[in-house]
C-alpha cells in the first residue's frame, strides 16, 4: 500500500512560489501543475486562490495515488484528481490557462527541458503562463558556491542530471513559441521563469 509522503522543501518553499503565482497566474482558468509529487504545492495554491482550477499531475505510482488520496481529503472542489502525466511522453489533449512546475529540471535529463516546454506549448491557451521553480545557473555561471555543490552532488547520482543554465532554457522555449516575461530571483538561490505562450 502506498503512504502519503512529505517533502520539507516543498513545505519552505510554497509561500514564495506563490507570492509570484498571485501576480502572474489569471484571475480564473485552468493550471496544470507538472511533477506535483506529495501534493503540497497545488493543496497550498488551490487554497490560496480558490478561483482557479489546479490540474495536478504525477507520472510516479507510489506518489500519485497517496496524492489521490490527499486530494480527497481535502475537499477542495478546486482540485481534480491527479493525471498520470509523464512529461517525456505523449501529453494529454488539454487546453490549460497556466502550466507550473517546481524543482524537476534539474533531477532530470536536458531532454526534459525539450519536454516540457514542447508539451507546455502544446497544452497552454494564447497568452497562456508557464512558471518554471528552481536553481538555475546565468550565462553559465553558478549564482553561489552551494549551487555548485549541489550540481556535482546531483552529477555523481546522475551524470545525465545538473543545474540548467537560465539562457538555454530560454532559447528553448522561444523555440517553442514561448516568450520569457520575467526572471526574478527568489530565495536560496532559486529563480521563478515565466514565459507566455506567443503563438
Amino acid at each position: 500500500m502506498f503512504e502519503a509522503k512529505f517533502s520539507p522543501a516543498a513545505e519552505r518553499n510554497k509561500e514564495v512560489i506563490l507570492s509570484v503565482l498571485r501576480d502572474v497566474l489569471p484571475r480564473s482558468g485552468d493550471v496544470l501543475e507538472i511533477a506535483s509529487g506529495t501534493g503540497q504545492h497545488v493543496l497550498h495554491f488551490a487554497q490560496a486562490l480558490p478561483d482557479l482550477h489546479w490540474l495536478p499531475s504525477e507520472p510516479d505510482e507510489s506518489y500519485r495515488i497517496p496524492l489521490q488520496t490527499i486530494i480527497e481529503q481535502a475537499a477542495l472542489n478546486n482540485v481534480s484528481a491527479p493525471l498520470d502525466l509523464d512529461v517525456l511522453d505523449l501529453w494529454p489533449d488539454l487546453s490549460v490557462n497556466a502550466v507550473v512546475v517546481a524543482n524537476m529540471l534539474h533531477i532530470s535529463a536536458f531532454t526534459t527541458v525539450h519536454c516540457l516546454l514542447a508539451g507546455a506549448a502544446s497544452v497552454l491557451v494564447p497568452d497562456g503562463v508557464l512558471h518554471i521553480y528552481g536553481p538555475f545557473k546565468v550565462a553559465g555561471e553558478f549564482t553561489s558556491d552551494s549551487n555548485q555543490g549541489f550540481d556535482e552532488s546531483l552529477r555523481a547520482r546522475n551524470e545525465l542530471w545538473g543545474i540548467r543554465d537560465l539562457e538555454e532554457v530560454t532559447l528553448v522555449a522561444i523555440e517553442q513559441g514561448l516568450q520569457c516575461i520575467s526572471i526574478k530571483p527568489m530565495p536560496a538561490n532559486n529563480f521563478s521563469l515565466v514565459y507566455k505562450r506567443t503563438s
